[in-house]
């Protein structure tokens, strides 16, 4: 590992909760799928396995962000522990009603408590925040933790859709929620790294998408989040018009690849200028490398168009939290941090749906104009909000990469 990087581990506690964070987060790429996997075995109806797989990720938009609103009001262990419960107990009632044949009803609202599942990223990330805030340091942590996530969702996929085809139907979901129990568990069990709670009668209440710069950056994600699903719909399709449908999780594992390598360089590297300008320049590269992807012919071209597309990602993502750290204020930073997902998770719902159509009706190449469309509409809304990017909010957490130019520029 890069020196940068290894530098990071000297804080105590930080490999500790570090990996507890990893394990705690691999369920997200594991359960949506591992769903899909185990219903479409056990019944046979693909339409209700899609339904069940988008009820959670739309109840974890709607839950997710008032859990860590009480996660900045309450602390990470007072919370994450009876939320991590809640969403235990679903995912059981979800492989009992599964196996047994139970009723839909039971099926959908097992998935409805599945979505109080807590954003671990967001709490690692806070974490990383506690420790490094106002130094550079918390652009390489910020790096490293949009690397972490690509590696999860290159190897959940897999693991998951592995498990559930070669053992039995329900030991994807089953073995995510392991993981998600093992991981929050062990990191709430780690209170010296725990940010201090930040109770709501001294700040005055109210939410963090109050502030209008996150709200620019969530309603862009939305955008965004409509890319990452339409391309994961599209491209399955795609392979299997090739016949070799079975290499779609290939890749879109190269897709996660390319932001996985982009992610690790852009944390070696400290950059002059307002971060906003680099965020806009990111969300136009995203949008301009969709185009490729309506010229593919074959799934080598495929992997390699979606590669490059990859590379754009991830240094978006982390300049992201870092614009996030100047617009919402340090009580809520956590609250913040889980609306850019919730705008995600939002956004995927809806390309994939709109995805899903546009196959069915003119097939899985002319499926790729949803994400180059999606693109388009990002960075329109990116555009228009360009201007609110540029007033920091007050009391924010404080700006990253303010401090870090202030820093290398003295160094210089």
């Amino acid at each position: 590992m890069p020196s940068p990087y290894r530098a990071l581990f000297a804080a105590p506690g930080s490999k500790g909760f570090s990996v507890a964070g990893f394990l705690g987060r691999i369920p997200l790429s594991m359960m949506g799928i591992g769903v899909v996997t185990m219903i479409s075995q056990l019944t046979g109806r693909y339409g209700l396995a899609g339904a069940l797989s988008a009820t959670i990720a739309l109840s974890a938009a709607v839950a997710g962000p008032q859990v860590s609103r009480l996660v900045d009001q309450y602390g990470q262990r007072r919370v994450l522990r009876p939320a991590t419960l809640i969403s235990l107990a679903a995912a059981a009632l979800l492989l009992c009603a599964a196996h047994y044949g139970w009723p839909d009803w039971v099926l959908f609202a097992a998935c409805v408590g599945i979505g109080c599942v807590p954003s671990v990223g967001a709490m690692i990330r806070a974490r990383w925040a506690a420790l490094y805030r106002g130094t550079p340091q918390l652009h390489t942590a910020y790096s490293f933790e949009s690397v972490v996530d690509e590696v999860c969702f290159i190897f959940g996929p897999i693991i998951s859709i592995g498990l559930s085809t070669a053992w039995f139907p329900e030991a994807g979901p089953l073995l995510a929620a392991c993981f998600l129990a093992v991981g929050v568990f062990w990191l709430t069990a780690q209170r010296a790294t725990e940010p201090a709670p930040h109770p709501r009668e001294r700040r005055g209440g109210g939410t963090a998408m109050r502030s209008r710069g996150l709200q620019v950056l969530v309603a862009t994600f939305v955008a965004t989040g409509a890319i990452f699903g339409a391309v994961d719909v599209v491209t399955v399709a795609f392979a299997d018009e090739e016949g070799h449908k079975a290499a779609a999780s290939v890749v879109l594992a190269v897709y996660a690849a390319g932001s996985c390598v982009a992610g690790m360089v852009y944390g070696l590297l400290h950059f002059a200028g307002a971060p906003e300008r680099r965020w806009l320049l990111g969300v136009c590269a995203m949008a301009v490398s969709m185009i490729p992807l309506l010229l593919v012919g074959n799934l080598p071209f495929l992997a390699v168009a979606l590669f490059v597309a990859g590379l754009s990602i991830a240094p978006t993502m982390i300049t992201t939290m870092s614009l996030i750290e100047e617009h919402v204020p340090r009580a809520q930073l956590t609250e913040g941090m889980t609306w850019v997902s919730t705008g995600l998770a939002a956004g995927v719902a809806l390309g994939s749906s709109a995805a899903g159509w546009v196959i069915d009706a003119a097939g899985a190449r002319a499926g790729y104009g949803v994400p180059a469309v999606a693109g388009a509409v990002a960075v329109a809304v990116g555009f228009l909000g360009f201007r609110r990017l540029k007033r920091p909010a007050p009391g924010r957490g404080g700006s990253v990469e303010q401090h870090s130019e202030r820093k290398e520029r003295h160094v210089a």
